[in-house]
């Protein structure tokens, strides 16, 4: 397996990352439109985790700065269904905390739905500590 920053993308890693973000959530998104505007900003980071050439996995890396400092957030982490179980979530987060510890931020946050148990353990077993905040979204769509 390898681990590598997607800096283009083939129409068949397209595809890949199609299934890979149905699997993560329901929205209906255009692919080609949001993928395109990730890989053109700087302070985005997507790491994948490719086997055979195909991809398996994703996670993305955001950087951004605030008066408050430097900070980073971890992003769309996903594996394949018939990938999960072996290491390529834990690899790809490795990846990732290794860049985000590089750009030097002094926070690296993430958020995870309470029904990812599988999710919520590995970013636990990473270090990741649960922040007693109340999370508040608007829809703007």
């Amino acid at each position: 397996m390898n681990i590598r920053r997607l800096t283009s993308c083939t129409p068949q890693q397209l595809h890949d990352l199609s299934v890979l973000i149905n699997a993560l959530t329901s929205r209906s998104i255009t692919l080609p439109d949001t993928l395109a505007a990730t890989l053109s900003q700087p302070s985005n980071h997507l790491l994948i985790a490719e086997e055979d050439e195909r991809i398996i996995g994703c996670a993305t890396l955001c950087t951004f700065c605030s008066p408050t400092g430097r900070k980073a957030s971890v992003e769309d982490v996903v594996v394949h269904p018939d990938w999960q179980g072996n290491g390529v979530g834990r690899r790809l987060m490795e990846a990732l905390i290794d860049e985000a510890k590089h750009l030097a931020p002094i926070t690296l946050q993430l958020t995870s739905r309470p029904q990812r148990q599988a999710a919520r353990a590995l970013y636990a077993s990473l270090g990741f500590e649960q922040k007693e905040t109340g999370f508040f979204k608007l829809s703007l769509e």
